[in-house]
């Protein structure tokens, strides 16, 4: 009962069999006890649990804003990416709720077993083929007659895209991803077998004037090893960065003195024309804007940092260092 919504005539007839003492407020809550029975279906078998389902999602929520700076600086426009949803569904109804003609990515993921597939929807994937074409971002549908030349550029671009997985997993797991397949018929994929459980990871995307969904699918298989990472625990422990031991900090600093840095003494410097360097020959004099009682400007990773002079210590030149450049940090 407490599912249907009832007329005011069932209403008034309820409240008046209440009143009477035909029926009792204590039976019909009995009634409402024993009728609290979920269906469940053991095709549709949950294996992640809310927890690790908001864990996704934060993750995925990272992915669309790399996403987002990723598009808009390929696509010179307005991109913006946002996740929907993130529910667990067998692989089989993934694949009715998606187009019968669709753009498809199937990406592997090693040292993870599996794949990964993302879905674009085609009026997002048009809209992206028009602007990296010169065009506006008009969506045209026809994904069923896709030239070779749009199917490159289109994997090209995603390919590059996907790219930003690995940096949203990097607090879950270390991943490479690379493009396997690209196909625009959802029927040909056997990726898992069709029960098997998948997350589907639904993200709004509007370009434009142009709007659609992308959706990543992810089977259990790929989830299955890192299943542990996904949970808070983890991630408190992951936040809480245990203090080094002294031996590594001497180890560390031990390394970073021994490390090798460029440093350049500049003589000095100068402007000249594209005609006179074309020109140059043996014996030409450059003059340089550096006078010869002035001190040398010397650079450690191409930043100014000591005043030096020049000279020579045995059969070598030489600089010796003056001063500190007015400005530089002893941390840098």
């Amino acid at each position: 009962m407490s599912g249907e919504v009832l007329s005011q005539s069932e209403i008034d007839a309820l409240l008046s069999a209440l009143s009477t003492g035909e029926m009792n407020a204590d039976d019909i809550k009995k009634e409402e006890e024993i009728k609290k029975v979920k269906v469940y279906d053991f095709k549709r078998a949950l294996r992640f649990s809310k927890d690790q389902i908001r864990s996704l999602t934060r993750i995925h929520e990272n992915f669309a804003r790399l996403l987002t700076t990723y598009f808009s600086a390929q696509l010179r426009t307005y991109v913006q990416i946002s996740v929907a949803s993130a529910d667990q569904i067998p692989f089989e109804e993934f694949i009715r709720s998606v187009p019968k003609m669709t753009i498809l990515n199937s990406y592997d993921v090693p040292p993870l077993d599996g794949r990964i597939l993302m879905e674009i929807n085609p009026n997002i994937a048009y809209s992206m083929l028009d602007l990296v074409l010169g065009g506006k971002g008009t969506s045209v549908n026809k994904v069923d007659n896709l030239t070779e030349i749009e199917k490159k550029i289109m994997s090209n671009l995603f390919e590059r895209a996907f790219e930003h997985l690995s940096e949203a997993w990097a607090n879950i797991a270390e991943i490479s991803p690379i493009l396997a397949d690209f196909e625009v018929n959802p029927q040909f994929l056997q990726m898992v077998s069709p029960n098997e459980t998948v997350v589907v990871i639904s993200m709004n995307t509007v370009i434009g004037e142009t709007s659609g969904m992308i959706n990543l699918c992810i089977p259990h298989v790929v989830l299955e090893p890192i299943i542990p990472n996904l949970s808070v625990h983890y991630w408190m422990q992951n936040n809480n960065h245990k203090e080094k031991e002294p031996i590594e900090t001497e180890n560390i600093e031990k390394t970073i003195k021994n490390a090798r840095i460029p440093l350049i003494a500049e003589l000095g410097s100068t402007d000249i024309t594209i005609d006179d360097f074309l020109t140059l020959n043996i014996g030409d004099v450059i003059p340089l804007e550096q006078k010869i009682r002035d001190p040398l400007v010397v650079k450690l990773e191409g930043i100014p940092k000591y005043q030096a002079q020049i000279g020579k210590v045995g059969k070598k030149m030489a600089i010796q260092i003056l001063n500190d450049v007015k400005g530089g940090d002893d941390n840098e």
